[in-house]
């Protein structure tokens, strides 16, 4: 199992040129309820850092999502610490095995707090992912941003209030992501989802993405990379740039991401759709001054299909337990409202 530095902080106060996010998801294993909590770190300039909290509760079941996000200065926060604990605009988070987020916002729908506790899931699934094909790439020039998931597979517990009433977390599956580089990916598909057994255990896991990144100004093709854990197996389909073995599709007017890649493990094939109605849109800044737009879901709709080498094929089916993001560089116009 890789170490707790997975988390630690890639920020060097005083630099530039640097944006870091933390984040945790959960959702319900039978209900169409999730949340996503964040703390970002942004710095376009030496003299200018500042750190973001957000949180989103999604709530498909009455038609409803609560969303918020505060700035304050990064010298009015901290980050240290292994684990990596984090105390932000009045939250905190303790980013261990036996970790924690607790804090509150207020927002246009009312006030949201939350308490919640973690612990990994047990084996393989409950062990750090590194999505990139060499742990030699975390910290070098490329990518320009990175993608790591210190705690891809986690059992919930606590609540979160949130309009007036009480979410319980009772038997909710989540997981803990870090990432962070000089910019915001061009454009990008992200997605992860826990596919639960009868007694809402996860059995296995799937995450990955699908991005274009900026080479000499001008956009590449997408370049995908996908992980799956299946108990105690792994499948790794992560040739970045070998065109030849990969299939992605981003269609932002269905909100769906499809992708089928090809390794020396097999065969996967991933497909995921978000409806709009139970997405939320956020700006995400860049230092060169641009603004990304994310289009960010967690109970999305995915499907599964996996063909090992040697090995039986299985394919696992969620109706609403995925986590999926769209990164883009306009406006969508079904979406009013930019956190």
């Amino acid at each position: 199992m890789r170490e707790p530095h997975d988390n630690a902080l890639r920020y060097r106060p005083g630099g530039s040129g640097h944006v870091e996010s933390f984040f945790l998801r959960g959702n319900a294993p039978d209900r169409r309820l999730a949340f996503w909590l964040k703390a970002t770190v942004f710095s376009p300039r030496p003299d200018s850092a500042v750190a973001e909290l957000w949180c989103i509760v999604f709530d498909a079941e009455n038609g409803r999502h609560w969303s918020e996000k505060r700035t304050v200065p990064f010298e009015h926060t901290t980050f240290a610490g292994d684990p990596m604990t984090i105390d932000i605009a009045g939250a905190d988070f303790d980013l261990g095995p036996e970790g924690f987020a607790r804090g509150s916002l207020k927002g246009e729908g009312g006030p949201c707090s939350w308490d919640i506790g973690w612990t990994p899931s047990p084996g393989v699934l409950g062990e750090a992912l590194c999505l990139l094909p060499s742990e030699k790439m975390i910290d070098g020039a490329f990518p320009r941003s990175t993608p790591l998931t210190p705690w891809p597979a986690l059992r919930l517990t606590g609540s979160i209030e949130v309009w007036g009433e009480t979410i319980d977390l009772d038997k909710w599956t989540g997981m803990q992501g870090h990432n962070w580089g000089r910019e915001h990916a061009f454009e990008y598909a992200w997605g992860q989802c826990h596919f639960l057994d009868e007694n809402h255990d996860p059995f296995c896991w799937v995450e990955g993405f699908s991005a274009k990144i900026r080479l000499a100004g001008r956009p590449t093709p997408f370049i995908s990379a996908l992980t799956v854990r299946r108990n105690d197996s792994e499948y790794r389909f992560d040739r970045l740039v070998d065109i030849w073995r990969q299939e992605a599709s981003v269609k932002l007017d269905e909100y769906t991401w499809r992708v089928r890649l090809r390794s020396g493990d097999g065969e996967a094939a991933l497909v995921m759709t978000a409806a709009p109605e139970e997405m939320v849109c956020l700006g995400y800044h860049n230092p060169d001054g641009r603004l990304s737009y994310c289009l960010n879901s967690k109970l999305a709709r995915v499907h599964l299909r996996v063909n090992p080498v040697n090995e039986a094929a299985f394919e696992c089916v969620s109706e609403h337990g995925g986590a999926l993001e769209f990164l883009r560089n306009s406006p969508d116009p079904s979406f009013e409202r930019v956190v």
